[in-house]
């Protein structure tokens, strides 16, 4: 059924269309009149009006015919759509993937000689069976500022089967712009580290527009996820293992040079690894066990050491160790970690930011690339090999 308005607009109700109609005559004082040529102007949306169960990897399309699109705005409970505009002002489509299981309106606003129409079209897109979703963001601490050499961990509570297109959906956008890439360490998580450490003193936005996106086998993405990441200042410590001294620098303004003891070196499990590594976190106090031992067996310890600050997963840390000052600085006696002096081990503990930079150097041990957050121990080229867009 045709409404006609007193402008002579016609709206065809639930096709996704509509149709504008301008006609007129004029006429001089001589009685003789001209009739002015018809304009027309339709708008077609896609999905239509009334769709269901509409893809959400699936665009969003505006087309006008005999005139032109002014506007078009879709409005949804799920991830905000935005789109682009032919140059002709023709064709408008959507430029991002819908939120699965949600009711969209999309609203278009067209135009032919000077006179306006609106159509509107509403559906609502499949509701799948399995959703994915990120699970963690890490860093993601309210308030946490990270050191330059943080990476970007996610996790997602199902295996990808599309790498790339989930890939494709992950944005980071530094304040202070530098190259990086995504590496996949398993089907459910992806690490995003940069090719130099990232400068200090300036905020990282993280954004997924995961929300509508086909990772494969039936399953979509179920909503966006963002972050802000706060990277600080600059604290860059470099050790020599043989020599038992580290040096902290800030912004590269050198703060102390202190004296430790590492891993004695007897057997593997004893010896301090070599290579760039990033402070992980802190504990206080933590416990320390000998790893593969149990009560009884030679070798085996258990002690509770405070101001501990981790930098690797096979147990490596900075802690307070009173009982070997007197060898510090001079001699390794421990069982891996770096011992320091209580007063020294409280003040790394307390300028500690996770993701900070400790490069030692000294042992025949290097840290794995997989050990912990042992990532810089890649090339560049190296960790970008195992991107999915590679």
């Amino acid at each position: 059924m045709v409404a006609q308005g007193r402008l002579g607009l016609a709206v065809a109700g639930g096709t996704g269309a509509v149709l504008v109609l301008a006609t007129g005559c004029s006429g001089g004082g001589d009685g003789k009149g001209e009739l002015a040529s018809d304009q027309t102007a339709t708008v077609t949306i896609t999905p239509g009006n009334g769709a269901k169960a509409v893809k959400p990897d699936g665009p969003i399309e505006v087309k006008a015919s005999d005139g032109t699109l002014k506007n078009v705005t879709v409005q949804g409970k799920g991830a905000t759509v935005t789109g682009r505009l032919s140059a002709d002002r023709k064709v408008w489509r959507s430029d991002r993937t819908l939120t699965p299981g949600t009711s969209y309106t999309v609203t278009a606003q067209a135009e032919s000689g000077g006179k306006p129409a609106t159509t509107t079209a509403t559906f609502t897109t499949l509701k799948p069976a399995k959703t994915l979703s990120v699970t963690d963001i890490t860093p993601g601490f309210k308030g946490e500022k990270v050191g330059v050499g943080m990476p970007i961990m996610l996790r997602f509570n199902r295996p990808v089967t599309d790498k790339a297109a989930v890939e494709r959906a992950l944005r980071v956008t530094p304040e202070k712009p530098v190259e990086g890439a995504w590496r996949w360490i398993g089907s459910d998580q992806v690490i995003y580290r940069t090719k130099t450490y990232w400068q200090p003193h300036q905020q990282v936005r993280f954004k997924a527009d995961l929300a509508g996106v086909n990772a494969g086998g039936g399953v979509y993405g179920a909503k966006d996820r963002e972050a802000t990441i706060s990277i600080g200042a600059s604290q860059i410590t470099t050790g020599d293992i043989g020599k038992h001294h580290m040096t902290v620098r800030r912004d590269g303004e050198k703060l102390r040079k202190v004296p430790f003891s590492a891993g004695n070196g007897q057997t593997r499990e004893f010896t301090t690894t070599s290579g760039v590594h990033l402070l992980m976190g802190k504990e206080n106090p933590v416990t320390m066990v000998s790893p593969g031992r149990k009560p009884g067996d030679p070798g085996y310890y258990k002690t509770v050491v405070n101001y501990g600050v981790r930098f690797s997963a096979s147990g490596e840390y900075t802690h307070a160790m009173a009982s070997t000052v007197g060898v510090q600085g001079s001699a390794n006696v421990s069982h891996g970690c770096l011992n320091l002096s209580p007063a020294n081990a409280k003040w790394y503990y307390d300028i500690a930011q996770r993701g900070d930079v400790i490069k030692l150097t000294g042992s025949d041990r290097q840290v794995e690339h997989d050990n912990g957050w042992g990532f810089w121990q890649l090339s560049f080229d190296k960790w970008k090999k195992g991107s999915a867009l590679s």
